[in-house]
C-alpha cells in the first residue's frame, strides 16, 4: 500500500473517531428469539451478530462517539482485555465498510 494511501486511510479512520456512528436506516437491529441472538435485519435478508457486535451496535446512536462507546462498554464490562477500544474500533470500520453503521456530524 503506497504511503499516500495510508496516510489517507489514518485520516479517515482519525476522523471517524469524533464523529458519532449510527445504524443505516436500510438495517434494523432487534433480539430474534428463534435465533437467540441480536440480528441485523435488513430487506434482502438477516445478519446473525456474536454478542460482542450486539453490545456494540446497541450503543451506536448517532449521539455518541466511538470513544464515548468505548468507554461505555469499559464500564459496563470492567475485566475486559485492555485491547478493547482497538477492537470496538475496528469493528465499527468494518461495520461501516459493509453500510452497516454511517457515520453523522
Amino acid at each position: 500500500m503506497s504511503s499516500g494511501l495510508t496516510q489517507e486511510l489514518t485520516q479517515e479512520l482519525s476522523q471517524k473517531l469524533t464523529k458519532a456512528p449510527k445504524l443505516n436506516r436500510l438495517f434494523r437491529l432487534q433480539f430474534e428469539k428463534a435465533q437467540d441472538c441480536h440480528v441485523l435485519l435488513f430487506p434482502e435478508g438477516m445478519i446473525k451478530l456474536n454478542p460482542s457486535a450486539a453490545e456494540i451496535l446497541t450503543r451506536v446512536d448517532g449521539v455518541k462517539t466511538q470513544q464515548e462507546i468505548c468507554d461505555e462498554l469499559r464500564v459496563a464490562f470492567p475485566d475486559a482485555p485492555e485491547d478493547l477500544d482497538e477492537d470496538v474500533k475496528a469493528f465499527l470500520l468494518h461495520a461501516a465498510e459493509k453500510k452497516w453503521v454511517v457515520y453523522v456530524e
